[in-house]
């Protein structure tokens, strides 16, 4: 994501590039050096140019976990989605508990339509990093398109019970009410997600007669 900040946030994270482009002139096989200029090559929102660093510093350091986590996020934002997953896996390989890992393989899995793949990594997601809200809404979507409405209703009460305001999982629990055939509750929460403003689509009305 591209840098939004003020003219003096840009002008210090361009002069922290030089610095470390600086640094690594004299420490080329320094993987921090590289993994840090890749933050900041997305910071700027230089894509290329992060996943270039990522890879550097990768090849630095091996386990670097955390590198291929990056370099999978920077794939998926280029439409790379393959790549994408190929680098978390890879991620999971030297931490097969890491929780950012387990959910972008879950919104990856999601986009190219394997929804028992999302399921197994976006749960594991959540149960490594309770209430995050990525693993959350890839799992409650992809629970609602596979016909598991128990499992998404429960999933969303369990999220309202800490944020009673998150308009996603009002309008998530609606859904799976609905398909459980409890239209008044459904309603219910499909108000209070549109009062939240959450975007959703009115119902159309028909129209009456001209007198």
């Amino acid at each position: 994501m591209a840098n939004t900040g003020t003219k003096e946030d840009a002008a210090k994270l361009n002069l922290y590039i030089k610095f470390l482009k600086e640094r690594l002139f004299f420490e080329p096989e320094s993987a921090t050096l590289h993994y840090n200029l890749g933050l900041a090559y997305t910071h700027k929102g230089l894509l290329d140019e992060a996943i270039s660093e990522y890879k550097q510093a990768i090849e630095c350091a091996p386990d670097l976990s955390q590198a291929y986590v990056n370099l999978g996020g920077l794939h998926l934002e280029k439409d790379h989605v393959e790549a994408c997953i190929e680098a978390n896996l890879k991620a999971l390989e030297i931490s097969p508990e890491f929780g950012p890992a387990h959910s972008n393989l879950g919104f990856a899995y999601m986009r190219t339509g394997n929804i028992e793949k999302a399921i197994l990594h976006s749960s594991k997601a959540l149960a490594l990093q309770p209430g995050s809200i990525q693993a959350y809404s890839v799992l409650a979507s992809a629970y609602l398109l596979s016909g598991r409405a128990d499992e998404a209703a429960e999933l969303s009460r369990d999220m309202l019970s800490s944020n009673s305001s998150f308009a996603p999982a009002h309008f998530n629990l609606s859904q799976a009410l609905r398909m459980l055939g409890n239209d008044d509750e459904a309603d219910a929460h499909l108000r209070k997600a549109r009062d939240l403003g959450y975007p959703v689509e009115e119902e159309p009305q028909a129209e009456s007669a001209a007198e």
